[in-house]
């Protein structure tokens, strides 16, 4: 089980930056990540037609850098956590965690005794097929291996120091658009109920020592949500990265053929 870097970089006292894969997961995507300079990349699974396999494959492929990967489950299907740790993630998402039941429900899927309930399988890809003595795995494994609750709701907001204290819960993730939805204000990220709540989750993870995470899609945004607190980042996702550049590439090439005077 390699070391995870997005714990590794939080440990350092620096921020983890990472990047969402939700068309892109192909062999050679981790090595352009790793040359990038991204610390962790979270596989989605909710909005995507990533099937386990695909997973599978994804995780062999980043064990090749130093990249910590992770993975969005589908909602709700606490039985998708194990199988993308056994194959080889380094952290898993819960979208919409609610409660402290939920998210004790989450870490008892992700972790191992004492600290969860995960059975057990071991010289899988999660060992590198290599056998292990199982008590040093299953402690190493709990720590290496990070828990990621989403919040995306009022309720979610209500309870938010109830899911912080609960044992293997590493970082909180803001759902933003999902979130403002909730909050009767999609899409509105300025507005002052929607900052309330931000600023709301970023004071709760940083008073109970753990991470939270916002996903910008611009520097702006990643200002302003450094500013409330926030203490990780997830630069947005592959195909807005690939549509924008290449739409302002074809644009500034269309305009230098008319400057030019190559066309009209």
């Amino acid at each position: 089980m390699k070391p995870n870097r997005f714990k590794q970089v939080l440990a350092e006292g620096r921020m983890p930056v990472g990047h969402m894969l939700l068309e892109f997961v192909t062999r050679g995507i981790p090595l352009m990540l790793q040359e990038a300079g991204v610390d962790f990349v979270l596989i989605d699974m909710e909005h995507t037609g990533f099937t386990l396999a695909n997973i599978a494959d994804a995780m062999a492929w980043f064990k090749a850098t130093t990249v910590a990967p992770f993975v969005r489950v589908p909602p709700k299907q606490l039985d998708f956590i194990p199988r993308v740790l056994d194959v080889g993630a380094l952290g898993i998402m819960m979208s919409d965690v609610r409660s402290a039941v939920e998210a004790r429900a989450v870490v008892d899927a992700a972790k191992y005794p004492p600290l969860g309930m995960r059975g057990v399988a071991l010289r899988t890809a999660n060992t590198d097929f290599k056998p292990v003595k199982p008590d040093e795995f299953l402690k190493y494994a709990n720590e290496n291996t990070t828990v990621i609750c989403m919040i995306e709701s009022q309720e979610g907001l209500n309870h938010i120091d109830d899911i912080l204290v609960v044992p293997g819960v590493d970082v909180l993730w803001v759902g933003h658009f999902d979130l403002s939805l909730d909050l009767g204000i999609i899409g509105q990220f300025q507005h002052p109920k929607m900052v309330e709540a931000l600023k709301l989750i970023a004071d709760a993870a940083r008073r109970h020592g753990k991470a939270a995470v916002m996903q910008p899609a611009n520097l702006v945004q990643a200002r302003e949500w450094l500013d409330l607190g926030f203490n990780v980042m997830s630069c947005a996702a592959d195909f807005f990265f690939y549509v924008d550049a290449l739409k302002q590439y074809v644009a500034d090439v269309r305009k230098l053929g008319v400057e030019l005077g190559a066309v009209k």
